[in-house]
This record gives C-alpha cells, sequence and structure tokens, in this order.
C-alpha cells in the first residue's frame, strides 16, 4: 500500500530551506526511497509550508528516514524553522491517478474525435513528441499534436481501445490498439478502404498538471503491410 507523508512547518527562510532539500537530493541519489514530492505554500500565511513525500510502502519510508543523511538533513531543517516541523503519516485509501485519466482524455476523446480544442487544455505549449515515424529526434510544441491528429484522421476513421495503463511518478504508459479504415492518402499511399490494427505503447511525461513529453512506439510496419505498401 502506497504512503504518504506530510511535513507541516513554519519559517521565514524557505530559499535556504529549499538549497537544503536539493542538497538531501544530491546526497541520497541512488538510496532515497521517495518516488514523489510536492510542496505547496500557504495562501494565507506565506510563511507557512506543506510538504507531501510518497513512498511505495510505510517500510519503504521508515528506510528513508533511516538514512543518515536524511537525519543530519533533519536537524538542518529545524534550524531553519520557527518552531518544530510537525509530521502526519498517512496510508492511501483512494489515489485518483489523475494523470492517467489525462492521458485516457487524448486516446478517448482528442484522437478519435478530433476536438483539437483539448490539446491547448492537456499539452504543455512546448511539449515535446518522439515519434518512431519521424525522423527528427523530437518536434516541439503543442500544435505538432494538432498536425498530428489531423492528419491521421484526414488518412483513416479510427478509434482506440486501451488495454493497460502504468503510472509510476510523473510519467503514465498506456498501451493501445488501433483500428481503423484507411479513406485517405498516407505516406503517398492512395486511400485502400481496407479495415486495419496496429498496436502500440505511449508514454507521456507531465508537469504542472499537463502533458510534458511523449514517447509513441508502434507497429508501423504491420500497418504498411495492412495497406499493402511493403510485401509480406
Amino acid at each position: 500500500m502506497a504512503f504518504l507523508q506530510l511535513v507541516d512547518c513554519k519559517t521565514r527562510r524557505y530559499e535556504d530551506m529549499d538549497r537544503l532539500m536539493d542538497s538531501w537530493l544530491e546526497l541520497t541519489e541512488g538510496k532515497r526511497t521517495a518516488t514523489h514530492s510536492i510542496v505547496g505554500r500557504d495562501r494565507a500565511d506565506g510563511d507557512h509550508y506543506v510538504e507531501i513525500i510518497e513512498f511505495p510502502s510505510y517500510e519503504a519510508a521508515m528506510k528513508n528516514s533511516g538514512l543518515p543523511e536524511t537525519n543530519r538533513v533533519f536537524e538542518e531543517m529545524v534550524a531553519l524553522c520557527d518552531g518544530t516541523p510537525t509530521f502526519t503519516d498517512l496510508d492511501v485509501v483512494r489515489d485518483e491517478q489523475l494523470h492517467k485519466a489525462a492521458a485516457r482524455r487524448f486516446f478517448e476523446e482528442i484522437a478519435p474525435g478530433g476536438d483539437l480544442r483539448l490539446v491547448d487544455e492537456l499539452f504543455a505549449a512546448d511539449y515535446r513528441d518522439h515519434d518512431i515515424s519521424k525522423e527528427a529526434e523530437a518536434t516541439v510544441g503543442s500544435e505538432v499534436i494538432k498536425a498530428d491528429v489531423a492528419g491521421w484522421r484526414k488518412a483513416f476513421d479510427f478509434g482506440f481501445t486501451l488495454q493497460s495503463q502504468l503510472a509510476e511518478g510523473d510519467q503514465v504508459a498506456t498501451r493501445w490498439t488501433w483500428r481503423a479504415v484507411h479513406h485517405g492518402d498516407f505516406m503517398g499511399i492512395a486511400p485502400t478502404g481496407r479495415e486495419v490494427v496496429m498496436t502500440g505503447v505511449t508514454i507521456f511525461r507531465f508537469h504542472a498538471g499537463r502533458i510534458q513529453e511523449g514517447w509513441w512506439f508502434y507497429d508501423l510496419m504491420r500497418l504498411m503491410r495492412q495497406v499493402e505498401a511493403v510485401e509480406e
């Protein structure tokens, strides 16, 4: 069961606290068991901060707390705070997996429905796209997604079936099956009217609630064989 630890403190020296946390990350590289951390500042009290730290389990959190580097940094942290920080230990009983839901919206709303207005809601303006069908190592900008969706829809009438999703940290991997009818020009291939199927995996990396980067892996050769662009 996932485990959360809430650290509540007041400090007028947050910049020093921030540098201390960066130092802890460097010191515990390869040893820490925390998987995610978010720090929030109280809008009503600018000196009040809450950190939410995620661990895969309570046992992992205790292992993390037992690191010598953690103990040392904690002592320095207390010296920067106005009073002793308080800790709240939470067993996770419900996880909404908002990133997974956002990833699903691409496959269920944007791609098959062609609602390109949602792209600006879900994707960062400087989104980086990695696609095996493109020569460039990466293309940049949310307009890339709009152009790709429009191009694929011009060539195929299609929909996705999602087999599974895995989320870890800021990334979501979605395994999918794509079924389509070839009704328009595709990579110079005239429409065949054939029903085609392709499988693949897409990994989205999120930042500040939006999709910041994407990697696309799919069986393009299988698709090309189905439209008879390559010999069996």
